[in-house]
């Protein structure tokens, strides 16, 4: 895979994670857990999980 396509899919996988973060977030189900950086940081753990087992393998 290039390196090119494997950075567009991390980046992709980070911003997947952070529009259902900021959904949670809207929803009010995480009773203000994910506030200010904790949001980009949760964003960006899950988003690696996500890359890594779904991305990673095309």
């Amino acid at each position: 895979m290039k390196k090119s396509q494997s950075l567009w899919l991390f980046l992709s996988s980070f911003g997947i994670m952070f529009a259902v973060i900021s959904w949670v977030q809207d929803s009010q189900l995480d009773n203000g857990i994910l506030n200010g950086s904790n949001k980009g940081f949760a964003a960006l753990i899950t988003g690696t999980l996500l890359y890594h087992f779904l991305a990673k393998k095309v």
